[in-house]
């Protein structure tokens, strides 16, 4: 190859790798192994992964330190998880360990343990489509997903996808169709119901898990559905009112997040608090699903302080302990 365009070439390689390379690369450069050592030992360079220099002084930035990651875990690595997550905007801390995905048709043997990384070997998440001086990452559909996947809680995975759709960084369709694309997922049904309340505002399946897991399932009073209440010179619906203890519970999707709206509803809930003393829960998928139970027990507490001469019990969940206290 001609000098000139080698230059060239790893010029534009270090531009786009936030000056990070891999020998490969430095040999094709046409840099000797005996060149490449001595500026390791003059410190020109410094090694960030073995096998993967940083070609500057001075610190080695969060972005460098990704694509020195990427460089070792080989061809088709990408960004996955907190750290795709990291990089699409999802979220704003940096994951304490790097997390990459890589084709699982390498053999295993190839990715030994890198430092401060976390290797996935998966087919499920396919990579965005970027320019090469972009760091490669999980489609952020994907990216969600795998954070689904792994989450501990229902809590915590509702969490991801909440956050991805308030900050408009994914639509209702790219998950479902990234979900319809994989054979296993949790929390299926939940992440269904969830992705089918957040879609146009509907809040339906939301309203059906509440009456059936929530009110029903624990003995507590039926609420009056969507009911119209006149405060001041307006109509307000409530989702679930139960009249005569002045309790009311709303039920709120991933679009709730969206700032002006929370401010619209928290000036309602007080106009309901001052105007007819009205208690007002807010509860969203995860207090529907996950934490029934433990909504039930509070709405049924409240309704018995407030004249409810019934009494809860516990449904057919194991630990279950409402109206046992």
């Amino acid at each position: 190859m001609d000098p000139n365009t080698q230059r060239r070439d790893w010029f534009l390689t270090l531009d786009a790798q936030s000056g990070v390379a891999d020998r490969s690369q430095a040999l094709q450069a046409g840099y000797s192994r005996r060149a490449m050592a001595h500026r390791l030992k003059s410190a020109k360079w410094r090694r960030v992964q073995r096998g993967v220099y940083a070609t500057f002084t001075g610190p080695v930035h969060r972005e460098a330190r990704l694509w020195a990651a990427l460089r070792r875990a080989g061809p088709g690595a990408m960004l996955s998880h907190e750290t795709a997550g990291e990089v699409h905007g999802l979220t704003d801390k940096p994951s304490a360990k790097i997390h990459i995905t890589v084709p699982p048709n390498r053999h295993p043997a190839h990715y030994r343990p890198i430092a401060g990384v976390v290797i996935h070997r998966s087919a499920q998440s396919l990579p965005t489509r970027l320019p090469e001086w972009e760091l490669p990452r999980t489609r952020i559909e994907d990216t969600v997903l795998d954070l689904v996947a792994t989450a501990r809680t229902f809590d915590e995975a509702y969490s991801w996808i909440s956050r991805a759709l308030s900050k408009h960084l994914v639509s209702v369709g790219m998950l479902r169709e990234a979900m319809g694309g994989r054979s296993r997922i949790r929390w299926r049904v939940w992440l269904s119901e969830a992705l089918a309340d957040a879609d146009e505002g509907a809040y339906f399946p939301l309203e059906r898990r509440y009456a059936r897991d929530v009110e029903r399932a624990h003995g507590l009073p039926k609420a009056e559905r969507q009911a119209g209440r006149t405060i001041g010179d307006k109509t307000h619906y409530k989702d679930n009112w139960y009249a005569d203890y002045r309790v009311c519970v709303e039920l709120d999707g991933a679009s709730y997040h969206q700032n002006d709206q929370v401010r619209q509803d928290k000036r309602r809930d007080n106009l309901n608090l001052a105007v007819d003393a009205a208690q007002t829960y807010r509860f969203g998928p995860v207090e529907v699903t996950e934490r029934a139970c433990e909504s039930a027990a509070m709405v049924a507490a409240t309704l018995r302080r407030r004249g409810w001469q019934g009494q809860p019990h516990p449904c057919r969940r194991a630990g279950c302990h409402v109206g046992r206290q």
